[in-house]
């Protein structure tokens, strides 16, 4: 059972480190995890503990659930209408101050993003002119 549960993290942290474009040298570096562990969690031979599990969720931006749990196929890159409007996206969702635009902002233009995004920095008193992001 718990051969089970190793390869369905493994196979979780490498649909998120596909996902985000991360290599197991990029979570070394980012999050200073030993090389050798990252590769024992990608390969399917260990499991993290889990403040390592909570460092890599936090990283991903998702929930522990979705590198624990066993998930069916992920609705991938139709989310959002473009590859741009998903950058912003992301960057607001990472961002405390734009949270509650996050979820609004799947089927949005960016040039529309912004927008809003400049509206909130000019209420806020935030935007001097400038790319405000």
């Amino acid at each position: 059972m718990e051969e089970k549960y190793r390869k369905i993290f493994a196979r979780n942290l490498l649909y998120y480190m596909e996902k985000f474009n991360k290599t197991q040298t990029d979570i070394v570096i980012d999050l200073d995890i030993n090389k050798s562990a990252i590769s024992t969690w990608c390969n399917g031979t260990r499991m993290p503990r889990m403040d390592k599990v909570q460092k890599l969720a936090d990283y991903f931006g998702v929930n522990k659930s979705d590198l624990l749990e066993e998930h069916s196929a992920p609705e991938e890159d139709d989310y959002y209408i473009n590859e741009e409007a998903r950058r912003l996206a992301d960057a607001m969702h990472k961002d405390p101050r734009y949270q509650v635009l996050f979820d609004a902002s799947r089927k949005v233009k960016p040039e529309d993003i912004e927008k809003v995004k400049r509206m909130i920095d000019l209420m806020r008193g935030d935007y001097d002119g400038d790319d405000p992001a």
